[in-house]
Parts: C-alpha cells; structure tokens; sequence
C-alpha cells in the first residue's frame, strides 16, 4: 500500500521507546510517532498514553523516499485548547521610556566627542 503526506490512517503500536512508539500501519509497513508528535504540551512519560497493542488514529506527516521511514503524529488531529491551563500566552514588552532607543544617544553624542577630544588633547 501507498502512503501519502496528510493522510489519516488506523495503526496499531508495537513498540514504545523513549523518544516515541512504533505503528504498524499494515502488515509490512510500520512508522514512527516522535514523543514530541502524542500530544500537545509537554510530554513526560509516553507509556502513561500509548501502550503496545492499542489501535490509533494517526496522520503521515513525513515520508522519507530513500530510507522509507514514515513520520507520523497524533498530535495533529486533535485541536489546540485555548482553555487548557498549560496554554501559553505571547507577552510583548514595550517600553515608552524615553531613555531607550536612538534617541539618548544622539542627544549625548556631541558630549563624548568633546570629552574625547580633551582627553586626547591632554596627552
């Protein structure tokens, strides 16, 4: 059987290791599900969400035509909560203070070029 990238298939695990879990997706085809791909957030221990012989929905992410590895994930076919706790926000600092930017030190410039030019003036 052919895959394809994007497509959603059955598959069941054979195998948990530490940075992931092996699908057999047919008889003679199996992929592999990046610890990172399970779930959103952050995963601590795979074994508390996948174990051997249970059947998954995935979907091919990535399919490498020289060593046929078959990428896959679950973490895509389950929507991102906005009411989930460990949801982060984007902060953006700003700062109307007037002693940041270009605009101090053009003001002060004109100083240490004086400043400068006395020091070497007096050696």
């Amino acid at each position: 059987m052919t895959y394809h990238i994007g497509d959603v298939l059955k598959g069941t695990v054979t195998g948990i290791q530490p940075y992931g879990a092996f699908i057999a997706l047919d008889e003679t085809t199996q992929g592999l599900i990046h610890i990172s791909e399970c779930q959103h957030g952050y995963v601590k221990d795979i074994h508390q969400i996948l174990h051997v012989g249970q059947q998954i929905q995935v979907q091919v992410l990535d399919i490498d035509e020289f060593s046929k590895k078959i990428s896959l994930s679950r973490r895509t076919l389950t929507p991102l909560s906005t009411d989930n706790e460990h949801f982060r926000r984007k902060y953006y600092w700003t700062s109307r203070d007037e002693h940041t930017g270009f605009k101090p030190i053009a003001e002060r410039l004109p100083e240490w070029i004086t400043t400068a030019l006395d020091e070497l003036v007096k050696e």
